[in-house]
């Protein structure tokens, strides 16, 4: 749906909150994304609606001022009714309390007319929302991550990965073991891209992209784990020429995945132009 379609609900929503409604309420509530939900700000911070201008505070005091210029204009009118209302207490005698408790019951019902809105709940309700704690992940996550870098690691040492020299000439001494290569590239995509994908604040193109990388490199880092303790547990040495020939290629995949994820991320989505 257009950003213009979108603005009256936009418009209409900034009306019941009484101020411009931050970039994540609008996307919960219309159910878009983020380039809509800026684009929907931008125009509703260059031309406010007129009930969006003041806040809502401001939006009951006025109204509540607005009630005695309401009851100054009848007053003229009141008058004249007075006098012929004098007489009604005067036939029974307790009419004069009866008619002395309506009065404060009229000015009442007008002051409660002003108070029924309650502007300090929404905020309340964010105020109990607790974040949940992270550091049970990182208990757990230690040991699978100790298992899962010895797997690939392992793995990297049966399909030819070792110890070369990066630096010849130039620092002769520096060693790199290429087989630690492996756990950092894909398991550190899988991770990130899992995190895009349900973060849900990307644009659909990166979030669909990253949703399918995010599984697929956590199925081929099990695939690597399986193919390395089977082979270990068979006493091979070395691994077939078909495992070597994938397990070869997962750093250059890693970083065209990487590279397309960024690219998507920084890309909004062209569907919402055409």
């Amino acid at each position: 749906m257009p950003v213009d379609e979108l603005l009256p609900q936009a418009r209409q929503l900034a009306d019941d909150l009484g101020t411009i409604p931050p970039r994540n309420r609008l996307m919960s509530e219309l159910k878009i994304g983020a380039p809509k939900a800026n684009a929907l700000l931008d125009k509703l911070k260059a031309d406010p609606d007129p009930a969006t201008a003041r806040p809502a505070g401001l939006h009951l005091v006025a109204e509540g001022r607005a009630l005695p210029e309401s009851t100054t204009e009848p007053d003229p009118v009141s008058d004249a009714p007075a006098e012929p209302a004098a007489p009604t207490p005067s036939v029974p005698g307790a009419d004069p309390a009866t008619v002395e408790a309506h009065t404060p019951a009229a000015e009442g019902s007008s002051e409660q007319v002003t108070a029924p809105a309650d502007p300090g709940t929404p905020p309340g309700e964010v105020r109990e929302r607790k974040a949940v704690s992270t550091w049970p992940v990182l208990l757990l996550a230690l040991p699978a991550f100790v298992a899962i870098w010895s797997g690939w690691v392992g793995l990297g040492g049966l399909t030819g990965f070792g110890i070369v020299h990066p630096l010849p000439g130039i620092w002769d001494e520096f060693e790199l073991n290429t087989a630690i290569t492996l756990p950092i590239g894909v398991e550190t995509y899988a991770a990130y891209a899992l995190r895009v994908w349900l973060s849900g604040q990307v644009p659909a193109r990166a979030r669909h992209f990253a949703k399918v990388s995010a599984l697929g490199s956590l199925a081929l880092g099990a695939l690597g784990q399986i193919a390395y303790h089977l082979m270990t547990a068979a006493g091979m040495t070395a691994a077939p020429w078909w495992i070597t020939t994938i397990v070869a290629c997962l750093p250059v995949a890693v970083l065209g995945m990487g590279a397309a994820l960024t690219h998507l991320l920084h890309t909004p989505d062209l569907e919402v132009t055409r």
